[in-house]
């Protein structure tokens, strides 16, 4: 095919600059849950940390979207949207790649009580769902709801299930859990209407460190399949400060 028959190339659509209080203006790209919107939100994050705006306090990225706070006295909102702006053209380009982790799972019994319930209501065994789930690579898409809960995507379509009718109490940190088509990881103890698979010895946060947050937007992680007894050795390790997760290699 010549140049002049090749289709057009994908125009992303622009940016929406919406005011968030007096303080903070929301950059939304999108309204769905999709990688190439997650790309531009974090190319844009990474742009706005080189550039150095006098006045941007703190950026929060989310799935579509990336929240810029601000400190008015030093620059004004009108101004600073300016800046977003130009800095977003091109932005749909390949954001920063993120690390790979591996995180080790202890799948069912006390760590995961959820796990025969879901193997059942997706007529599978669980040793069918942990295959399934320890065999794909997920998509840090945000970090929210407690300090280092780590929303994911990436989770297999056959394992989309409703979250729970009644939510828990307080569900422990370090689960490992999935709800509708999502999957995380705890990082401290908090209610949830999350399904339990398992539990992680790894702490995602923790005050000890210097950056105590251990994964971030845009990171990969795989789950790797352990039993109870290497999860009472790692937890004990992790318990000294030991990280108890492992970069890979990225593919």
């Amino acid at each position: 095919m010549s140049d002049s028959m090749q289709p057009p190339a994908k125009v992303a659509t622009p940016p929406r600059f919406l005011p968030a209080g007096d303080g903070a203006v929301v950059v939304e790209f999108g309204s769905a849950v999709d990688e190439a919107l997650s790309d531009r939100v974090m190319a844009l994050d990474a742009r706005i940390s080189g550039a150095g705006i006098e006045g941007v306090v703190e950026t929060v990225p989310t799935y579509r979207s990336l929240l810029v706070t601000y400190d008015p006295l030093v620059i004004r909102a009108r101004q600073l949207i300016s800046r977003l702006a130009e800095l977003a053209k091109g932005a749909d380009q390949a954001a920063t790649v993120g690390r790979q982790w591996v995180i080790p799972v202890c799948y069912g019994g006390d760590h995961g009580e959820d796990l025969e319930w879901v193997a059942k209501v997706h007529d599978m065994t669980p040793e069918d769902v942990i295959a399934l789930h320890s065999g794909a690579t997920y998509r840090v898409y945000m970090i929210g709801f407690t300090p280092g809960f780590a929303y994911l995507g990436g989770l297999p379509e056959v394992l989309h299930t409703p979250r729970r009718e009644t939510p828990r109490t307080l569900v422990p940190a370090g689960s490992v859990a999935i709800g509708g088509q999502q999957a995380a990881v705890f990082s401290v103890a908090a209610p949830s209407g999350w399904h339990m698979l398992g539990r992680t010895p790894v702490r995602t946060f923790d005050l000890r460190r210097d950056d105590p947050f251990l994964i971030a937007p845009g990171d990969r992680i795989r789950f790797s399949p352990i039993a109870a007894a290497e999860f009472d050795v790692l937890a004990a390790r992790a318990e000294t400060g030991d990280t108890v997760a492992w970069h890979e290699e990225a593919a």
